[in-house]
């Protein structure tokens, strides 16, 4: 049994941020990461750009230098790697937390591989990992994704890309650029205005030019071994289809949340509870860090205005101590 004063679950930049405000501050602590590091980011699109310009993805003042204004994947996997090598950070990786308890005052906090024991936990584990599932026939089948990675396998494919948003505007245009036959299913009547501003005339200029075929006002009824049937504005509409990325974003785990105790302030948007000055939730010794703090509006919180959180938390946690 390893005991702690503080164990961080999820190791993103945000609970790495974290461990460097524990570390500097004198308090013992484990980052404990279900996957590599930065796993959310490792997953990302092979070829993506952030939105945001490198010194915004920028934790502890650690420099960070890109070729372009805005960094690609790569530079930020290779950023965050650095400062957890580096500054010899405690993180366990490829351990995933199954369950945290509380007995009065000390948490117990079980892994697939150990048990901790610890009078904090920070949980910062993102909201990359659960899919919003169509919940139509056929979502299960094998050629049917939630996730996008490299555009090269779906050349030549009849391919549908279903939302609006940024990674779906994304992979349509990448994806037509490496010869694929793309359709794009909208269910409002535009591309989304969170967009990247840059890739958004992109998108429109391929949509006018019929190079991507695009239905607005549109869901999908059926997804079939070789058809996608879609509900439009037209009517019923059957398409044939190799391959569906259904990129309709994701949400944080709800049900550990809930396991843990922490109550909602908002049900529908599921907005968890916490104290907006020490990020401390309803129970005490709980405390939430990044984007899982803006529940099912993902769009709220990212690194840039997240970061902030690692310095609320450790000094708090420090001030309880002393």
């Amino acid at each position: 049994m390893k005991n702690f004063d503080i164990v961080i679950i999820g190791g993103g930049p945000i609970g790495i941020a974290c461990g460097l405000e524990a570390q500097k501050n004198g308090l013992s602590y484990v980052i404990l990461e279900k996957g590599p590091i930065v796993n959310s980011l490792y997953n990302y699109p092979v070829n993506m750009q952030f939105f945001s310009s490198s010194e915004k993805l920028e934790i502890d003042e650690i420099p960070f230098i890109s070729k372009e204004a805005k960094p690609r994947r790569s530079e930020a996997l290779e950023y965050y790697r650095r400062i957890a090598t580096s500054n010899k950070l405690h993180i366990n990786l490829f351990e995933k937390v199954t369950s945290v308890s509380k007995y009065e005052n000390e948490f117990s906090i079980l892994s697939d591989k150990n048990t901790y024991k610890s009078k904090n936990i920070v949980i910062a584990t993102g909201f990359y990992d659960i899919p919003n599932l169509l919940q139509v026939p056929g979502e299960n089948l094998p050629k049917v994704s939630h996730y996008y990675n490299d555009p090269h396998f779906y050349s030549g494919q009849k391919l549908a890309v279903i939302g609006a948003s940024n990674s779906s505007v994304d992979a349509a245009l990448e994806c037509y650029r490496k010869g694929a036959e793309v359709t794009l299913i909208i269910r409002g009547t535009e591309v989304g205005q969170r967009v990247k501003y840059w890739v958004r005339p992109d998108i429109i200029n391929r949509i006018k030019e019929e190079s991507i075929q695009v239905f607005y006002s549109s869901t999908v009824k059926e997804i079939t071994k070789d058809t996608i049937v879609i509900n439009t504005e037209n009517g019923v509409e059957t398409l044939p289809n190799d391959f569906v990325l259904a990129l309709t974003g994701y949400k944080p785990n709800f049900t550990f949340l809930e396991q843990v105790g922490v109550t909602f302030s908002n049900d529908e948007k599921k907005i968890p509870t916490y104290n907006d000055e020490t990020m401390e939730t309803n129970v005490n010794g709980v405390y939430l860090a990044g984007v899982i703090c803006g529940g099912m509006e993902t769009h709220k919180w990212f690194i840039e205005n997240s970061r902030v959180h690692a310095k609320m938390i450790i000094s708090n946690i420090k001030k309880l101590k002393e």
